[in-house]
């Protein structure tokens, strides 16, 4: 579950910091750590006086959605957007259902809504990430401030044919359920380009899987991201509209399962300005860019004043063992956030905030 752990200040405003442990399958370091661990230093900083107001660090549980598909599992839980119809029925690939998953560790589905209480009344939440993209890197820069993130549709799909013999069976008679798919898998890459987004498909499932064999069905999960609202509707209509055209085409039929899907969601003005200041003050550069990647902090933002600080992704390269940061714009980032917890901590306590330190060499 959600772990926190808790700085008490002189006022009972409350200040949350943090991120996530979990990665994905062979992925990297940096990937939510960073921010857990600079959201523990921010507590450990103060372990020698009493902050102007309450700070808590959130480890958020489920933030990849690795298993079952479904990202922000802890942090929505905690919102209380997290609808549990939409996840009952979700499995892993050994078939094994989420609240089977949960059950297993003695935690029942329908209390996950609990988490909701934790999060009343908090004053701001502020999460240190890396970019997990090349933009920052490319600019040179150690630190942006993040407008918000990416809206998302998720979906899984499954083509089913007709098993044939692949030398017998001549190409106009064939139901390939594969073919299908693959052919879905470039639209949905076509529609993304007209509209300025991006999707990706796959995993791919597919069987019998033989070489000798014409796939009779085949599955599929679809992920589509855009920044406007409108781009990713239309994104997702362009799809379904794929989809239907070219199950007939190749006499397949086709079914859709919604596992998941998050609106564009813009962070607060105000901290957004705060974040690009701290960048400012401590690096001498200020860049704002929007998040490709799904983060908690979309999730904190329906509830609370809400900002990211994003570090550079050496490469671009991020959900890889290849993923990483140069130490010293880690450092410069770490010191961007400091920065940032204090002005939103000024603001907080109802106080002028004074100006930063001059720019770190």
């Amino acid at each position: 579950g959600n772990l926190w752990a808790t700085r008490a200040g002189e006022r009972a405003d409350r200040l949350v910091v943090g991120s996530h442990l979990d990665s994905v399958p062979a992925g990297g370091w940096l990937d939510g750590a960073l921010g857990v661990c600079a959201g523990l230093e921010v507590l450990r900083s103060h372990s020698d006086r009493t902050p102007p107001v309450t700070l808590e660090l959130v480890d958020w549980a489920d933030e990849e959605g690795a298993r079952f598909g479904r990202s922000l599992f802890g942090s929505s839980a905690a919102a209380g957007t997290l609808d549990l119809d939409d996840v009952r029925e979700l499995k892993d690939a050994d078939s094994v259902t989420l609240p089977e998953a949960l059950a297993a560790h003695g935690i029942e589905l329908d209390r996950v809504s609990e988490a909701r209480g934790r999060l009343d009344g908090i004053g701001a939440y502020l999460e240190l990430h890396i970019e997990q993209g090349p933009v920052l890197e490319d600019l040179g820069l150690s630190a942006g401030a993040v407008i918000g993130t990416y809206g998302v549709e998720r979906h899984a799909l499954r083509f089913a044919g007709r098993a044939g013999h692949a030398g017998a069976t001549p190409l106009r008679l064939r139901h390939d359920a594969f073919l299908a798919a693959a052919r879905f898998g470039l639209a949905a890459r076509e529609s993304a380009a007209r509209h300025g987004g991006v999707a990706t498909v796959g995993p791919v499932r597919v069987a019998p899987g033989v070489a000798t064999i014409i796939n009779e069905s085949c599955e599929v999960t679809l992920d589509q991201r855009a920044f406007e609202p409108e781009a990713l509707a239309l994104m997702l209509a362009d799809v379904r509209a794929a989809a239907q055209s070219i199950s007939v085409q190749e006499e397949v039929e086709v079914t859709w399962q919604r596992i998941w899907s998050i609106e564009p969601i813009p962070f607060d003005p105000e901290l957004v300005a705060l974040a690009e200041r701290a960048c400012q003050e401590v690096t001498g550069a200020a860049h704002r860019l929007p998040s490709g990647a799904l983060h908690d902090c979309a999730e904190m933002a329906r509830l609370a004043p809400a900002v990211m600080v994003f570090a550079p992704s050496t490469g671009g390269i991020s959900h890889a063992p290849a993923e990483d940061t140069p130490e010293r714009d880690l450092e410069r980032a770490l010191a961007v956030y400091a920065r940032l917890v204090e002005l939103t901590t000024a603001r907080l306590d109802g106080n002028p905030v004074r100006s930063g330190t001059p720019p770190a060499s």
